[in-house]
């Protein structure tokens, strides 16, 4: 062998092993079946391989809504529509029942809270207030928010005095009941009278055909003093006065006439005008009137034929107009009538018979069902009846007799029996009963004396007892007190 050949052989078996390296670098020859290739190793170049991105990181979940917790309460003692209630000076809440109410707009824990009277309701023997009605909501819901709706407390009383032609004012002390007497008006001839439900105006009859006068009521002192407007013709007397609870509508008895005549009322000035429809027919000789506390029914007791007549009152025009069942029987001499404070029970007085009536008020039409239980007994020569605002007892001044008779009012049927102490003596001739807001104290106008009585009633039995100061000096043949608020 040459040494030419030798070498040769072993350059081919370096450049052997050299592929062989750069195959094994590279993962091997190319492709399979037969033969095999040797693979072109690439330039290197300046932009690097793609890579697969990172992988996204989540986004955060956002935190739980914080707990929210509802504002609610109840409402008790409200008639009528009208009332609505704010939380926070907003969130209205129009309430139109009694019962449990609730706000809309839950509030989260740590915020305020003010529930407050946004609008009274439109029938004004009635003020709502709020009791714990405000605070800080902690972590659970607030339910005892109380809207109370009351009869606010009296603060006046006025008497008319038949033989001085006058009206006596007095000043009421919430706290004792008595009597402070403020200014004296002069009136000619009055009778009868009646304030209206917001205690700004006072009507008063007259027995020698002036009609029916207005007086604005001073709201500091109580003073009265005349409108300026005309009085109303309302016939030879009248006898029965009412104004409505929302205070638009007025009706006054025509006693010669058989007629109750309506008039609207000015809100702002107290005048009266006759409405379109400006009398309906009575009974008999008609002489008390009553209006249920919702302001939807109107009840005249007639003296001559010994029946109430019973009325729809429109709500928007406040015209009369007579029920399915226009006319109820009552006793002889149906003089006078008066409706309990739930709307539910009438109670008549009946003149000739010395008897009280108790009737049951169909809620939804108004018609009177005589109730079944013997009617009691009254003293001599009944002249007036009044039911306490509490609904708890009735009272009826006997002239003849120169007492009040007392009854309870059982709550769930109505029914009057007497008092424990049936009788409570007065001065000569009683001739109406007041009862004060609270309940809790009765003035009784003594006609032949010219003073008014002023008794503390028993809450448990209703009985009259006569406070330490008993009377306080009204004009000459003082018929009706009133009392306002």
């Amino acid at each position: 062998m040459t040494l030419h050949s030798a070498f040769s052989r072993r350059a081919g078996y370096a450049l052997a092993t050299a592929l062989t390296l750069v195959l094994v670098a590279c993962g091997g020859g190319g492709g399979g079946g037969e033969g095999g290739f040797f693979p072109v190793i690439p330039a290197s170049s300046s932009t690097p391989p793609a890579s697969t991105p990172p992988a996204s990181t989540p986004e955060p979940s956002p935190p739980p809504a914080a707990p929210t917790y509802a504002v609610s309460g109840t409402v008790t003692g409200l008639l009528g529509t009208g009332l609505v209630l704010q939380n926070n000076a907003g969130d209205d809440l129009p309430i139109t029942a009694n019962g449990r109410f609730s706000f809309a707009t839950p509030l989260a824990g740590g915020t305020r809270y003010a529930v407050s009277i946004k609008s009274q309701s439109k029938i004004l023997t009635r003020v709502c207030t709020v009791a714990n009605g405000s605070g800080t909501i902690a972590a659970a819901a607030v339910d005892d928010v109380q809207v109370v709706c009351a009869e606010p407390p009296s603060r006046f009383a006025y008497v008319s005095n038949g033989d001085s032609n006058s009206v006596s004012a007095y000043t009421v002390d919430a706290s004792t009941g008595a009597l402070r007497a403020a200014t004296t008006l002069s009136v000619p001839s009055p009778y009868a009278l009646t304030v209206d439900p917001s205690g700004r105006f006072v009507y008063v009859s007259s027995t020698s055909g002036a009609g029916v006068s207005a007086y604005s009521i001073d709201r500091a002192t109580g003073d009265l003093t005349a409108i300026g407007a005309p009085s109303v013709a309302v016939g030879a007397i009248s006898a029965g006065m009412a104004v409505d609870p929302t205070g638009r509508f007025a009706y006054f008895v025509n006693l010669a006439g058989d007629r109750v005549l309506a008039f609207d009322v000015d809100a702002n000035t107290g005048a009266l005008s006759s409405m379109a429809v400006s009398s309906v027919e009575t009974g008999g000789s008609p002489y008390g009137i009553a209006v249920d506390p919702t302001g939807r029914f109107a009840y005249v007791a007639n003296t001559g034929d010994g029946t109430v007549s019973a009325y729809n009152i429109d709500a928007t025009s406040g015209a009369l107009s007579p029920m399915t069942i226009p006319t109820v029987t009552a006793g002889s001499g149906a003089r006078d009538i008066a409706v309990d404070p739930s709307g539910r029970f009438a109670y008549v007085l009946n003149q000739g018979d010395r008897t009280v009536m108790a009737y049951s008020i169909n809620p939804v039409s108004g018609v009177l069902t005589p109730l079944a239980a013997t009617p009691p007994a009254t003293g001599g020569g009944p002249f007036s009846i009044t039911v306490d605002p509490k609904g708890r007892f009735a009272y009826v001044a006997n002239l003849d007799s120169h007492n009040v008779s007392a009854y309870t009012l059982n709550a769930s049927t109505g029914v009057p029996t007497p008092a424990v102490t049936p009788t409570i003596s007065t001065g000569n001739r009683p001739a109406s009963v007041a009862i004060d807001a609270s309940g809790k104290f009765a003035y009784v106008a003594d006609n032949t004396d010219g003073k008014v009585s002023i008794y503390t009633i028993d809450a448990a039995s209703g009985v009259l007892n006569p406070q330490a100061a008993p009377t306080v000096t009204a004009g000459q043949a003082p018929n009706r007190i009133a009392l306002s608020r």
